[in-house]
């Protein structure tokens, strides 16, 4: 199955935190903060603006910091996914 956002969004595989502090205690899930950052995996057509298209700045392979609480999580074959729009993207990591 393939995910293809439309307008403005993007989809974001979320990198993995690590589960544990660096003195070794390992973390339960409720504990462990919201990671922010992952890898666009897929990128809409574009944002509509003035009743044009505007292709979006952020492509495919982007490593990509977001807002904390942005977006809708979904999970595909097991694995989990973040549905966002470009305006939660806060930074490019290059």
């Amino acid at each position: 199955m393939k995910l293809r956002p439309l307008g403005d969004k993007l989809v974001v595989k979320v990198k993995e935190e690590e589960a544990k502090t660096s003195s070794g205690i390992v973390l339960p899930d409720s504990a462990q903060e919201k990671p922010q950052q992952g890898e666009v995996i897929a990128v809409g057509s574009g944002e509509v603006i003035d009743g044009k298209k505007v292709p979006l700045d952020v492509r495919v392979g982007d490593q990509v910091i977001y807002s904390k609480y942005s977006g809708n999580e979904v999970k595909v074959e097991g694995e989990q996914f973040l549905i966002i729009k470009q305006s939660d993207v806060l930074a490019i990591v290059e």
